[in-house]
C-alpha cells in the first residue's frame, strides 16, 4: 500500500517534512498512543477541555503513524501531519480541515489561554479520529 506522492515529496522540498525510514516500534507507539487517547476521549466523565485535548492529541498521533508508515517526519511544523492525510491515509479534505481547525483552537487554548470548545467539533474530532485508527491499524506492518 506505500505509494509515492509527489505531494509527500514537495512538502520535503519545502522543509516541512523529513525523508525518514519508517520504524515498526515507533508506528506502534503511536497507534497505541492515538488509541489509547481516542478511547479516553471517548469518556463523558472527563471535561470537555480534557476530552478536547485527548481527541486533538489522538488524530495527531495516528496522523503522525501514518506520515512516518510511508517514510516521512515532519520537520518543524505539527500541522502538516493533518494536511498530509489526504495522502497518507486518502482522507477527504473536509475531515482534515475539521482537525486543522482543532489545531488552531489547541494552539489559542496553549499560547493564548484562548479555550472556546463546542460539542460538535468534538463530536466531529471524535469521529475523524476513529476512522484514522481504524485506517491505521489496516495499513499493516511498515516497510523499511
Amino acid at each position: 500500500m506505500k505509494m509515492s506522492s509527489e505531494f509527500l515529496d514537495n512538502l520535503v522540498k519545502m522543509g516541512l517534512l523529513k525523508a525518514e525510514v519508517p520504524d515498526q516500534t515507533e508506528f506502534d507507539g503511536l497507534l497505541r498512543s492515538g488509541t489509547n487517547r481516542l478511547k479516553d476521549a471517548r469518556n463523558e466523565a472527563n471535561s470537555p477541555e480534557g476530552r478536547f485535548d485527548l481527541a486533538y492529541n489522538a488524530a495527531h498521533a495516528l496522523a503522525l503513524a501514518a506520515l512516518r508508515w510511508h517514510g516521512y517526519r515532519p520537520d518543524r511544523q505539527r500541522f502538516v501531519v493533518f494536511q498530509a492525510l489526504t495522502h497518507t491515509l486518502k482522507l477527504p479534505a473536509e475531515q482534515w480541515r475539521v482537525l486543522d481547525k482543532a489545531h488552531r483552537i489547541r494552539n489559542l487554548a496553549e499560547y493564548e489561554g484562548m479555550f472556546e470548545i463546542n460539542e460538535q467539533l468534538l463530536t466531529e474530532i471524535l469521529k475523524i479520529a476513529g476512522i484514522m485508527r481504524g485506517k491505521v491499524a489496516s495499513l499493516g506492518p511498515v516497510r523499511e
